[in-house]
């Protein structure tokens, strides 16, 4: 998505989607407001734009599966992208039960795909198609390969007791079967010639260590990682690893094993990515990125998601401050990071719900300053006119 994102940190809000209405979300987003050039010369001064870097960055925005529109209401929405310091869009096409394109192999919902990436290509902004990697919820898989779900420590698959939410069902990223699956759905995106990008999302073991701000909404604590919340304990990865390192990971205590079992699961999600999705993407000419979460150093702690090893053409962590209760500095901090691992362009991913504009412009200000190549916001349902004309102002307008 960010679903996530991935996205555990707005489990409600991308699994949902927004409910606006047609008429009420462009009422919204501003269109047919007063000029952008304006607002920008109005705000410039409150927001602190920055014009040097607003030249050279680039933003991006996801689009949730709920925000459904006309053709003239998409035509009018990426406009008002457009003209508000937008350079791609990153719409949500499969959400791990259904395709949002015409798809010959999985469960299809509609044809959102065709019909928005032209609309979207006319207004000059790039398309990277958002896809859910490891939540499986296609009937025919939960019913005919139990064995390619994660399992946690306790031995209990995602199939049938997920995790904190019905749809974290994850496939398990280490077995051959969920690999070549998940590089299909990368390979029939990757056929869309119009297309830049695919944008992979929930590409990582299920949560860990949730963010302190989610433990009260859960009715939990995380001060540790307990078994129930301890995933890669499949058979096939247990088998793996016992023959090479002698031992099965259930119930290890050796700390020299327990940290190779750690880099096992990092390891097992590095490889889908770099061995089998990226090059999937890139026969085709597509770019591809990831939201992924903040770090990479928390990353490999919340959900063993290395990131800093993959070789992808963009990186959009989920710097959703609010759900680690900590403010635009620690936005700033996690950028840095990030920024110094990494070789390719890092756009810092924003939580724009529940901010005001002035809030909203300090959090993209935190983000490039710290060295971030641009910010992506979730999501464009989110926003209102007042955001579109405080990041237009912050980051000015192409």
């Amino acid at each position: 998505m960010h679903t996530e994102r991935g996205r555990v940190t707005e489990f409600d809000e991308q699994k949902d989607g927004s409910e606006m209405n047609k008429r009420e979300f462009l009422i919204k987003m501003g269109v047919g407001g007063f000029g952008l050039t304006f607002a920008r010369s109005l705000l410039g001064r409150a927001f602190g734009g920055d014009a040097a870097h607003a030249q050279s960055s680039k933003n991006w925005v996801w689009i949730t599966a709920g925000q459904e529109l006309s053709t003239d209401g998409w035509k009018q929405l990426f406009a008002h992208l457009r003209a508000s310091g937008i350079d791609a869009v990153i719409p949500e096409v499969y959400n791990g039960r259904f395709a949002f394109w015409s798809s010959p192999t999985l469960p299809v919902k509609t044809r959102r795909l065709e019909q928005l990436l032209p609309l979207a290509k006319a207004e000059g902004l790039e398309v990277h198609a958002w896809m859910w990697c490891m939540p499986c919820l296609i009937d025919d898989i939960l019913k005919n390969h139990a064995d390619w779900y994660n399992v946690n420590a306790k031995g209990e698959s995602a199939a049938d007791k997920p995790a904190y939410v019905d749809y974290y069902r994850f496939l398990d990223p280490a077995r051959p079967e969920v690999r070549e699956f998940i590089k299909g759905i990368v390979e029939e995106l990757a056929q869309f010639t119009d297309l830049d990008g695919i944008h992979l999302d929930y590409i990582r073991h299920p949560d860990a260590i949730l963010p302190k701000g989610l433990w009260k909404k859960y009715g939990i604590v995380q001060d540790r990682v307990y078994p129930p919340y301890d995933y890669g304990y499949t058979d096939y990865s247990r088998r793996q690893f016992k023959e090479e390192f002698g031992a099965d990971p259930m119930g290890m205590t050796d700390p020299g094993l327990e940290a190779s079992w750690f880099q096992y699961r990092l390891d097992s999600v590095t490889d889908l990515v770099n061995k089998f999705l990226v090059p999937a993407a890139r026969e085709k000419g597509k770019k591809i990125s990831a939201a992924v979460f903040p770090g990479p150093t928390l990353a490999k702690v919340m959900v063993r998601q290395d990131w800093g090893r993959w070789d992808l053409d963009a990186f959009l962590p989920m710097l959703y401050n609010v759900f680690y209760e900590e403010g635009p500095e620690w936005v700033a901090e996690q950028t840095r990071e990030g920024v110094a691992t990494v070789q390719k362009p890092l756009y810092s991913g924003l939580f724009v719900g529940g901010t005001d504009p002035a809030e909203f412009a300090t959090l993209v200000r935190s983000a490039l300053q710290a060295g971030a190549a641009g910010v992506s916001l979730f999501s464009a349902d989110a926003m209102d006119d007042a955001k579109w004309k405080a990041l237009a102002a912050t980051t000015g307008i192409k």
